[in-house]
């Protein structure tokens, strides 16, 4: 079984499906749940299929094989492609117009950060003393070092590594 976690369909670089996809030889059927976890936009789920067809693998879809073979097979593997793909842009755009709402309402701020500000001025003055290293300090604030490098760059300092 490969699996992608936390990876969207949206891209074909997927290390699960790379590995689904070179593990399946002749004889072999892939079994997907739904065409929509397979592939996000026709083209890739048409381009899957037709690699899985030369390697002569089936595909099996929530339990219905794809035939390549039968103009129906054909026909259906199409049309859930395209109810894919206009999932994937439904989502989209549903996701652009909330981050323009909160934008708009001034509740899109990113995230949160990890010093407060009074913080961030006594990690500048520990780093000028020059007493602690860079991961004492990290280790002091409970950050990573990136985050105190970054800090210290804000503080006008220069990034020592």
């Amino acid at each position: 079984m490969h699996v992608d976690h936390g990876l969207s369909g949206t891209t074909r670089a997927r290390p699960g499906l790379r590995e689904a996809l070179a593990a399946c030889r002749a004889g072999d059927v892939l079994v997907v749940t739904k065409l929509d976890r397979l592939a996000r936009s026709l083209r890739d789920a048409t381009d899957i299929a037709d690699e899985l067809t030369k390697k002569g693998v089936a595909l099996n879809l929530g339990g219905a094989v794809y035939d390549p073979t039968d103009p129906v097979g054909r026909l259906l593997f199409n049309v859930l492609g395209m109810v894919a793909e206009f999932e994937a842009d439904l989502i989209r755009a549903r996701t652009r117009e909330g981050m323009a709402i909160a934008e708009a309402a001034g509740k899109l701020r990113g995230r949160k950060p990890k010093l407060t500000p009074s913080q961030e001025k006594h990690l500048v003055q520990l780093h000028r003393t020059g007493e602690h290293t860079t991961s004492e300090i990290a280790g002091l604030f409970g950050v990573a070092r990136s985050t105190v490098y970054r800090t210290i760059q804000r503080g006008g300092e220069e990034k020592s590594v």
